[in-house]
Protein backbone atom coordinates (compact mmCIF):
# COMPACT_ATOMS: atom_id res chain seq x y z
CA UNK A 1 0.00 0.00 0.00
CA UNK A 2 1.53 3.39 -0.97
CA UNK A 3 2.49 5.83 1.76
CA UNK A 4 0.97 9.30 1.92
CA UNK A 5 4.02 11.55 1.79
CA UNK A 6 1.98 14.56 2.95
CA UNK A 7 1.58 13.11 6.44
CA UNK A 8 3.29 15.26 9.11
CA UNK A 9 5.56 12.38 10.17
CA UNK A 10 7.14 12.28 6.71
CA UNK A 11 8.77 15.65 7.41
CA UNK A 12 10.46 14.49 10.58
CA UNK A 13 14.16 13.50 10.59
CA UNK A 14 14.94 9.82 10.05
CA UNK A 15 14.86 7.55 13.10
CA UNK A 16 18.69 7.42 13.43
CA UNK A 17 18.80 11.22 13.32
CA UNK A 18 16.11 11.43 16.01
CA UNK A 19 18.04 8.98 18.19
CA UNK A 20 21.27 10.95 17.78
CA UNK A 21 19.49 14.22 18.65
CA UNK A 22 17.86 12.62 21.70
CA UNK A 23 21.21 11.27 22.88
CA UNK A 24 22.86 14.67 22.36
CA UNK A 25 20.07 16.34 24.37
CA UNK A 26 20.46 13.89 27.26
CA UNK A 27 24.26 14.27 27.36
CA UNK A 28 23.97 18.06 27.17
CA UNK A 29 21.41 18.15 29.99
CA UNK A 30 23.77 16.04 32.15
CA UNK A 31 26.63 18.42 31.40
CA UNK A 32 28.66 15.72 29.64
CA UNK A 33 28.68 17.39 26.22
CA UNK A 34 29.26 21.01 25.26
CA UNK A 35 27.04 21.72 22.21
CA UNK A 36 29.33 24.53 21.05
CA UNK A 37 32.38 22.25 21.15
CA UNK A 38 30.44 19.54 19.30
CA UNK A 39 29.37 22.01 16.61
CA UNK A 40 32.97 23.18 16.23
CA UNK A 41 34.22 19.60 15.74
CA UNK A 42 31.55 18.89 13.12
CA UNK A 43 32.25 22.18 11.32
CA UNK A 44 35.98 21.46 11.26
CA UNK A 45 35.67 18.02 9.72
CA UNK A 46 32.72 18.78 7.44
CA UNK A 47 33.65 22.21 6.08
CA UNK A 48 37.23 23.16 6.92
CA UNK A 49 38.85 19.80 6.30
CA UNK A 50 36.48 17.83 4.12
CA UNK A 51 38.67 16.04 1.57
CA UNK A 52 41.00 19.01 1.10
CA UNK A 53 43.88 17.59 3.13
CA UNK A 54 43.83 14.30 1.27
CA UNK A 55 43.58 16.05 -2.09
CA UNK A 56 46.64 18.17 -1.30
CA UNK A 57 48.64 15.05 -0.40
CA UNK A 58 47.59 13.28 -3.61
CA UNK A 59 48.50 16.32 -5.73
CA UNK A 60 51.96 16.42 -4.16
CA UNK A 61 52.37 12.69 -4.81
CA UNK A 62 51.59 13.32 -8.48
CA UNK A 63 54.30 15.97 -8.78
CA UNK A 64 57.02 14.83 -6.38
CA UNK A 65 58.38 11.29 -7.02
CA UNK A 66 60.37 11.17 -3.77
CA UNK A 67 57.31 12.23 -1.73
CA UNK A 68 55.21 9.65 -3.59
CA UNK A 69 57.61 6.86 -2.61
CA UNK A 70 57.55 8.01 1.00
CA UNK A 71 53.77 7.97 1.16
CA UNK A 72 53.45 4.56 -0.48
CA UNK A 73 56.11 2.99 1.74
CA UNK A 74 55.60 4.60 5.17
CA UNK A 75 53.34 7.67 5.21
CA UNK A 76 53.00 8.21 8.95
CA UNK A 77 56.23 10.16 9.66
CA UNK A 78 55.49 12.67 6.89
CA UNK A 79 51.80 12.92 7.80
CA UNK A 80 52.79 13.75 11.37
CA UNK A 81 55.18 16.43 10.09
CA UNK A 82 52.35 17.89 8.01
CA UNK A 83 49.96 17.93 10.96
CA UNK A 84 47.68 15.38 9.27
CA UNK A 85 47.70 12.95 12.14
CA UNK A 86 45.07 12.41 14.77
CA UNK A 87 42.03 10.51 15.86
CA UNK A 88 40.79 8.13 13.12
CA UNK A 89 44.04 8.60 11.21
CA UNK A 90 46.71 7.08 13.43
CA UNK A 91 47.72 4.31 10.99
CA UNK A 92 47.35 5.12 7.29
CA UNK A 93 48.18 3.10 4.18
CA UNK A 94 48.16 4.70 0.72
CA UNK A 95 47.25 2.44 -2.23
CA UNK A 96 47.81 3.66 -5.78
CA UNK A 97 45.55 3.13 -8.77
CA UNK A 98 47.31 2.02 -11.95
CA UNK A 99 46.17 0.92 -15.42
CA UNK A 100 46.43 -2.64 -14.06
CA UNK A 101 44.69 -2.24 -10.67
CA UNK A 102 41.83 -0.11 -9.35
CA UNK A 103 41.55 0.07 -5.56
CA UNK A 104 38.33 0.40 -3.56
CA UNK A 105 38.09 1.00 0.19
CA UNK A 106 35.34 -0.27 2.46
CA UNK A 107 34.87 -0.95 6.16
CA UNK A 108 32.90 -4.17 6.45
CA UNK A 109 32.46 -3.99 10.23
CA UNK A 110 31.44 -0.38 10.80
CA UNK A 111 32.63 2.84 9.13
CA UNK A 112 36.37 3.23 9.82
CA UNK A 113 37.51 6.21 7.77
CA UNK A 114 40.54 8.58 7.69
CA UNK A 115 38.94 11.70 9.14
CA UNK A 116 42.11 13.88 9.25
CA UNK A 117 42.50 13.43 5.48
CA UNK A 118 38.97 13.05 4.15
CA UNK A 119 36.70 14.64 6.75
CA UNK A 120 33.36 13.07 7.71
CA UNK A 121 32.46 9.85 5.85
CA UNK A 122 29.55 10.08 3.38
CA UNK A 123 26.33 8.32 4.29
CA UNK A 124 26.66 5.71 1.54
CA UNK A 125 30.07 4.62 2.89
CA UNK A 126 28.41 3.63 6.16
CA UNK A 127 25.45 1.85 4.54
CA UNK A 128 24.97 -1.90 4.88
CA UNK A 129 24.55 -2.21 1.11
CA UNK A 130 27.89 -0.60 0.27
CA UNK A 131 29.75 -2.52 2.97
CA UNK A 132 28.42 -5.88 1.76
CA UNK A 133 28.33 -5.37 -1.98
CA UNK A 134 31.77 -3.76 -2.31
CA UNK A 135 33.30 -7.06 -1.28
CA UNK A 136 30.88 -9.33 -3.12
CA UNK A 137 30.46 -7.43 -6.42
CA UNK A 138 32.86 -4.45 -6.54
CA UNK A 139 32.62 -4.01 -10.31
CA UNK A 140 28.86 -3.55 -10.15
CA UNK A 141 29.23 -1.07 -7.30
CA UNK A 142 31.83 0.91 -9.25
CA UNK A 143 29.60 0.93 -12.33
CA UNK A 144 26.77 2.37 -10.24
CA UNK A 145 29.12 5.16 -9.17
CA UNK A 146 29.86 5.81 -12.84
CA UNK A 147 33.40 4.42 -12.74
CA UNK A 148 34.51 2.94 -16.05
CA UNK A 149 37.46 0.63 -15.59
CA UNK A 150 40.32 0.31 -18.05
CA UNK A 151 40.21 -2.86 -20.19
CA UNK A 152 41.65 -5.74 -18.16
CA UNK A 153 41.97 -3.65 -14.99
CA UNK A 154 41.65 -5.67 -11.78
CA UNK A 155 39.75 -4.46 -8.72
CA UNK A 156 41.34 -4.77 -5.29
CA UNK A 157 39.16 -4.16 -2.24
CA UNK A 158 40.75 -2.94 1.01
CA UNK A 159 38.94 -3.40 4.32
CA UNK A 160 39.61 -0.50 6.70
CA UNK A 161 39.73 -1.34 10.39
CA UNK A 162 40.32 0.43 13.68
CA UNK A 163 44.00 -0.47 13.27
CA UNK A 164 44.56 0.51 9.62
CA UNK A 165 42.81 2.99 7.34
CA UNK A 166 43.37 3.25 3.60
CA UNK A 167 43.42 6.12 1.12
CA UNK A 168 43.33 5.55 -2.63
CA UNK A 169 45.69 7.59 -4.82
CA UNK A 170 43.75 8.03 -8.08
CA UNK A 171 45.52 8.10 -11.43
CA UNK A 172 46.51 11.57 -12.55
CA UNK A 173 44.28 12.82 -15.39
CA UNK A 174 45.93 13.23 -18.78
CA UNK A 175 46.65 16.73 -20.00
CA UNK A 176 47.45 18.09 -16.53
CA UNK A 177 51.18 18.56 -17.05
CA UNK A 178 52.27 22.00 -15.94
CA UNK A 179 49.44 22.50 -13.45
CA UNK A 180 50.36 23.63 -9.95
CA UNK A 181 49.76 21.42 -6.92
CA UNK A 182 46.83 23.62 -5.95
CA UNK A 183 45.27 23.26 -9.40
CA UNK A 184 45.83 19.50 -9.33
CA UNK A 185 44.31 19.19 -5.85
CA UNK A 186 41.10 20.72 -7.19
CA UNK A 187 40.77 17.69 -9.51
CA UNK A 188 40.98 15.18 -6.65
CA UNK A 189 37.53 14.26 -5.32
CA UNK A 190 36.61 12.62 -2.04
CA UNK A 191 35.12 9.65 -3.88
CA UNK A 192 38.31 9.16 -5.90
CA UNK A 193 40.28 8.77 -2.65
CA UNK A 194 37.86 6.06 -1.53
CA UNK A 195 38.05 4.43 -4.95
CA UNK A 196 34.38 5.02 -5.74
CA UNK A 197 35.30 7.68 -8.30
CA UNK A 198 38.08 8.99 -10.51
CA UNK A 199 39.99 12.24 -10.42
CA UNK A 200 38.24 14.86 -12.50
CA UNK A 201 39.54 15.64 -15.97
CA UNK A 202 40.30 19.15 -17.16
CA UNK A 203 37.24 21.19 -18.07
CA UNK A 204 37.18 22.94 -21.43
Amino acid sequence: MPHDHDHPHSHLPSEPALRVKALETILTDKGLVDPAALDEIIDTYQNKIGPKNGAAVVAKMWTDPAFREEMLNDPMPRLKDMGLYGRQGEHMVFVENTPEVHNLVVCTLCSCYPWPLLGIPPGWYKSDAYRARSVREPRKVLAEFGVSLVEGQKVRVWDSTAEVRYLVVPMRPTGTEGLSEEELAALVTRDSMIGAGLAEGLKA
